[in-house]
């Protein structure tokens, strides 16, 4: 009996260790292969997809180790998923966004036989470097990629740290394998000067300059002027090594369509083959290591980046990577998944949905990266080194597209990440003499890119949400500077410009919010007034927002298309999807509309004219950023029923788990934000008032699991499909009436119960 009992004890704990096996980790949950794709076929615009990247990364981390598959046209990530062959992995990526796009730096390449010095036509690998790969054997996961390359025979396989990232090529038996390192590549263009040199015997180090001259961010226009480091490692010793060195001559131009010309690529082929040398500088070199391999050999290349020196690039790697293995970076970089995407936890809905929600929180926690280095050092907008232990100085903020959801979702689950950017806007505005905000920053980079102020609206939300950690004065300062030296001016308009108009009118509402919480009357009364600037432009004789000239007179309108004339002073949208952007006075909106159900019928038909699949229209586009706060505005409108409807079928048809599961440029976190927070049940209207709109959750439960240790959670009773509608609902209990929620409900924590049912 005594026996039985201890096999039974047995047989018990190996059940339980396999149930605890067999609950999935929240990083599995990670499909990074959705919106991984820049098809504009697919996405009926030439705007493209999700142009999000498969490789690995780390919570807001500095590195994203990830294949390239292009490095011309309009192919942000650098990758895309209906792309046949592979040219390299890159240790710098951007995510889901258009304008040509930049990084794609460190390009690593494992190859067999004949050394080629060019990456080759995707069509053509024979012609480059670059191989085919099999497509079923490509994975991709929370912090590693796999495929196949099937011109050499290799396994490539890539995981990150947050300061750098391992490669691991296993070879088949070959007399004469390689690493190759293009030092050159970029992914708008080119970098216009390298260096790199043998440290030791598995060491090099160097480093990539990029300024506008070599195209990348907005192919020149955006201003990108940065410098990538690195200090890497091989597993084989260097013995057989060397560089590769291309005749650029000086007067070439080489700016994206430059260097992908026929006649550049030419030059690159032909490039002079350097070897028993220790160091290498030009304007188009790179480097290689060949070793002979046995079937199955395994090689590994460990890098660590930095902005800042070499010297940073190697305390990065010393820090990460130095005695770790591929298998040991992988399992830490799924753990810090695992802890990030904890901060939200679901119950309910189907193993699609799941994936969806944590893929789109995954994207969320990519941008703003961690621009300084281990020892809190990072390259100021002076083009100085500073340091700080403050803060983590963080880069790549994509303003226009983030405010909206991203940042708010931030402020829920990351407000040290919000403080960080907010000191990371501060700082910069000081150290590059601007003395104001950029809208869309880019390695320091002031790109002027997009329209409005949404760093104001940023800092306006995260002060009325109490987060507070930076130089209040100093960030009321520069946003005082920055809605003076770019708004809707003394006309009180923007001439020739719905968007501007609206989008600054909004930027002055939130200054007016910034200065009456900080006591200052005058101003707080001063852009009251100019956040009235919308009235300005509606003419109602068409019953719209109409642009006007600069001598006060109206533009022409367009009779036959009317308000779905794209691009009718508006950006990247029409009048009727940007003329509902009164976030601030939605009353007094509906009032130059004709009243409520004048206005509610109007937006009715707005989303019903949409087609099924949301793909980019003229109608409500969830493909692109302007419409992203209206369907929550039928709650303002007193149709709350209706946000529930709409956002639902938002949640549904805009997302999937497929490549094709963003419909539109997933913008820097910005798409995705606007899901997870859709999908809570809660989405702000106006960034600035702190209140999210409540609406119909997909899951059963929600969780957001605070900083402060304490827990918000969301519960859906009886939800599903046709259980849509919210019939009544409870705040930590007590019987709650409001279609809202404040930001300072979820902070203290607790439980907003919603009763769903069918159509009421």
């Amino acid at each position: 009996m005594q026996n039985k009992a201890v096999l039974l004890s047995i047989a018990i704990a190996i059940m339980s260790i396999s149930e605890v096996c067999a609950v999935r980790r929240l990083s599995d949950y990670v499909n990074p292969f959705i919106g991984a794709s820049t098809n504009t076929k697919a996405a009926h615009a030439n705007h493209g997809l999700g142009k999000t990247f498969p490789g690995a990364a780390t919570p807001f981390g500095m590195t994203q180790v990830s294949p390239n598959t292009i490095t011309g046209g309009d192919n942000g990530p650098g990758y895309s998923y209906e792309h046949t062959s592979i040219e390299g992995f890159a240790f710098t990526q951007m995510s889901g966004i258009g304008w040509y796009g930049d990084l794609g730096n460190l390009l690593v390449m494992p190859t067999t036989g004949s050394l080629k010095t060019v990456a080759g036509e995707h069509d053509d690998t024979p012609s480059g470097y670059r191989s085919l790969y099999d497509k079923d054997s490509e994975q991709a996961k929370a912090g590693y990629y796999a495929a196949f390359l099937t011109d050499y025979g290799v396994k490539a396989e890539a995981t990150a740290s947050p300061h750098g990232g391992v490669l691991r090529f296993t070879f088949p038996e070959n007399k004469l394998s390689r690493i190759q390192i293009d030092l050159a590549r970029r992914v708008g263009g080119t970098s216009v000067r390298q260096y790199v040199e043998v440290a030791d015997k598995h060491t090099i180090r160097g480093w990539m300059k990029c300024t506008p001259d070599g195209g990348g961010w907005g192919n020149g226009s955006g201003k990108p002027d940065y410098t990538v480091y690195f200090y890497a490692r091989f597993s084989r010793p260097l013995e057989n090594c060397g560089f590769w060195k291309a005749d650029i001559p000086d007067d070439w131009k080489r700016r994206l369509g430059d260097v992908t010309g026929k006649e550049y690529r030419q030059r690159v082929s032909e490039a002079e083959i350097i070897r028993n040398a220790d160091r290498m500088e030009g304007k188009h070199i790179g480097f290689f290591t060949e070793f002979e391999t046995s079937a199955g050999e395994a090689v590994t290349f460990k890098a660590g980046i930095s902005f800042v020196d070499m010297d940073g690039a190697e305390r990065n790697f010393h820090a990460e990577l130095e005695n770790s293995s591929f298998d040991a970076v992988r399992e830490q970089t799924r753990k810090l998944w695992d802890r990030a995407l904890g901060k939200i936890t679901v119950g309910g809905g189907t193993e699609d949905e799941r994936t969806v929600f944590y893929t789109a929180l995954y994207h969320t926690m990519i941008d703003p990266r961690m621009f300084s280095d281990v020892d809190g050092r990072y390259p100021g907008g002076d083009k100085l080194i500073h340091k700080t232990d403050r803060y983590s100085r963080r880069t790549i903020f994509s303003g226009w597209d983030v405010f909206r959801s991203q940042f708010p979702l931030q402020t829920i689950i990351n407000p040290t990440l919000v403080n960080d950017e907010i000191n990371s806007l501060i700082d910069l505005a000081e150290e590059s003499g601007n003395g104001y905000y950029e809208r869309w920053e880019f390695l320091n980079a002031y790109s002027g890119c997009m329209i409005g102020n949404p760093a104001i609206s940023v800092i306006a939300d995260a002060y009325v949400k109490g987060i507070k950690n930076y130089d209040v004065e100093k960030a009321y300062r520069y946003a005082l500077n920055t809605s003076k030296a770019i708004g809707n001016g003394q006309s009180g308009y923007s001439a020739g410009s719905i968007s501007q108009t609206l989008e600054y009118a909004y930027s002055d509402w939130c200054m007016s919010v910034l200065a009456g919480e900080l006591g200052k009357d005058g101003d707080r009364t001063y852009f009251d007034e100019r956040a009235k600037a919308y009235r300005l432009i509606f003419d109602d004789s068409v019953g719209w927002f109409r642009p006007r000239r600069k001598d006060g007179s109206w533009e022409t309108w367009p009779v036959r298309e009317g308000r779905i004339r794209d691009d009718y002073g508006c950006v990247e949208s029409n009048p009727y999807q940007q003329g509902w952007f009164v976030p601030h006075d939605i009353d007094g909106m509906v009032a130059l509309m004709g009243g409520e159900e004048r206005t509610l019928a109007d937006l009715t038909e707005f989303f019903e004219r949409a087609p099924e699949d949301l793909l980019w229209n003229s109608y409500y586009n969830h493909a692109n950023e302007p419409v992203h706060h209206i369907p929550f505005m039928f709650n303002r409108l007193k149709a709350p029923r209706l946000t529930q409807k709409w956002t639902r079928h938002i949640c549904a048809n805009a997302y999937g788990n497929r490549v094709e599961g963003l419909v539109g440029n997933e913008d820097v976190g910005q798409m995705s934000a606007w899901y997870i927070l859709a999908a809570s049940g809660i989405h702000p209207v106006c960034p600035g008032d702190a209140t999210y709109e409540i609406t119909s959750p997909v899951f059963d439960r929600i969780t957001f699991n605070l900083d402060s240790g304490k827990k918000f959670t969301i519960k859906a009773i009886n939800n599903s499909p046709k259980n849509i509608y919210i019939q009544k609902a409870k705040l930590n209990g007590k019987p709650y009436s409001p279609t809202y929620l404040n930001h300072r409900d979820i902070a203290a924590g607790g439980t907003l119960t919603l009763y769903m049912g069918g159509d009421l």
